[in-house]
């Protein structure tokens, strides 16, 4: 018993290990709308410090961006500009924290707080991690996640979020 939880601690530990726990890339973006079959195409900056700050800024439209400044959420997208407080608006708030988890490695919390359960793989010189739902989907969580690693270097290059409206949003990592 005592080797198996080793095994299981060791495998968890290089797991968690694994993820890149900051970000300076560029990104593409990839958003498909699945009641009208619209896709939307979009580029930009990606910056994260591992922690809670997250700037995303596009140039493709140029001017968009999407930032996470601690509990802040500040969005300018698609002509919509919105400044919320994720500690009180709590469809935000796990939105916010499912990508924060996502991009530090704290899948099995992303996992938690969307109700989903986490499945890792390993290939061609990728490691993927797919959270997907268990049943119902909290309010403003994601049906699915997956994000694809480079084995050799641990750098993200794929994120998918699926939210439980059907919005798939793809963002490829340079």
């Amino acid at each position: 018993m005592k080797h198996i939880t080793l095994i299981i601690i060791a495998v968890l530990f290089s797991v968690s290990a694994f993820a890149q726990q900051t970000f300076d890339n560029d990104f593409t973006q990839t958003k498909v709308m699945k009641v009208s079959g619209k896709t939307i195409n979009k580029a930009g900056h990606i910056v994260f410090d591992g922690k809670d700050q997250l700037k995303m800024t596009y140039t493709e439209p140029s001017g968009d961006s999407f930032i996470i400044d601690g509990n802040k959420v500040k969005i300018n997208l698609d002509g919509k500009k919105a400044d919320i407080d994720a500690d009180k608006v709590k469809m935000v708030g796990l939105q916010r924290s499912t990508l924060l988890n996502c991009l530090s490695g704290n899948w099995e919390q992303a996992a938690a707080d969307n109700n989903a359960e986490t499945t890792i793989t390993e290939e061609k010189g990728l490691k993927v991690i797919s959270i997907n739902a268990k049943g119902k989907v909290p309010k403003g969580g994601y049906k699915s996640v997956v994000l694809t690693y480079r084995t050799k270097d641990g750098g993200m290059t794929k994120m998918v979020l699926e939210e439980a409206t059907g919005i798939i949003n793809t963002y490829e990592i340079k």
